[in-house]
C-alpha cells in the first residue's frame, strides 16, 4: 500500500496538482534523512543531503518518466548527493574499510567458519537490547564499504526491488545479489559477536544471583 501511496502522490504531483507537495516532502523526507545517514555516517552530513535531494528531486520532478518507479528515482538522487557530499565532507573516512575485515575468519584449511546465532532465550530485557541492538545494527551498516552498505540499504532499508536496486546502482541484479549476500553476512558477524557477549552477560548475572 505505501508504494501505491508514491506512485499516487508522484501522479499527482506530475499532473501540477500542489497539495501533494506537502504529502511528498512530508513521506520521504523522514525516508531519506535515515537513508543518508547510514550511508554518509554522520548527521550534519545528512541533513544537508536530505535538504539537497529533495530540492534535486523537485527541481527534476518532470524528468520522472514512470510514477510507479518514484522510490527508486528518488533514492538513485539522494545517493548521488551522498557521494557528493561524501567527497568534500570533513567526515569522510580516511581509507575504505575492505569487507574481508568484517566477514567471518578462516580455518587453516581456507574455510570459512560457520556463523551460529547466539541464543535469544538467555538474553536481557527485551525492551534494552531492542535499544541497544538497534544501534549496534546501524553501526555494523555503516562501518560497511559503501559498496555492500549502497545495496543493503536499498534492499532490506527502503524494501527496493533487485531490479530496481541494480538500476539505481548501475550494477547487474546477479552483483546485487552478491553484494547483498556479503553484506548481510558481515552485519550478521557483528550482531552475533553482540548477541553472544549479551548472552554470557546475562548468564553471568544469573549465577551470581
Amino acid at each position: 500500500m505505501e508504494r501505491q501511496a508514491e506512485t499516487e502522490l508522484a501522479r499527482q504531483l506530475l499532473t501540477g496538482d500542489a497539495r501533494a507537495f506537502d504529502h511528498f516532502v512530508d513521506h520521504f523526507r523522514a525516508k531519506i534523512f535515515h537513508y543518508s545517514w547510514l550511508l554518509c555516517g554522520q548527521r550534519e552530513d545528512a541533513e544537508e543531503v536530505a535538504q539537497d535531494a529533495l530540492l534535486k528531486i523537485f527541481e527534476n520532478f518532470d524528468q520522472l518518466r514512470q510514477p510507479e518507479q518514484v522510490r527508486p528515482w528518488v533514492f538513485r538522487i539522494a545517493r548521488n548527493a551522498c557521494l557528493m557530499k561524501r567527497r568534500k565532507s570533513v567526515f569522510a573516512p580516511a581509507r575504505e574499510l575492505s569487507l574481508d575485515e568484517f566477514l567471518p575468519s578462516t580455518d587453516q584449511e581456507g574455510e570459512h567458519r560457520k556463523l551460529q546465532i547466539a541464543d535469544w532465550t538467555r538474553l536481557p530485557d527485551r525492551q534494552v537490547l531492542d535499544s541497544e541492538m538497534k544501534q549496534v545494527l546501524q553501526t555494523a551498516i555503516g562501518e560497511l564499504p559503501e559498496t555492500y552498505k549502497s545495496v543493503l540499504l536499498l534492499r532490506d532499508v527502503e524494501d527496493l526491488s533487485t531490479q530496481e536496486t541494480a538500476q539505481i546502482l548501475d550494477l547487474s541484479p546477479d552483483a546485487v545479489k552478491t553484494r547483498l549476500h556479503r553484506a548481510r553476512l558481515a552485519v550478521r558477524q557483528t550482531l552475533d559477536g553482540y548477541l553472544r557477549t549479551a548472552t554470557k552477560g546475562a548468564g553471568d548475572g544469573h549465577a551470581s544471583a
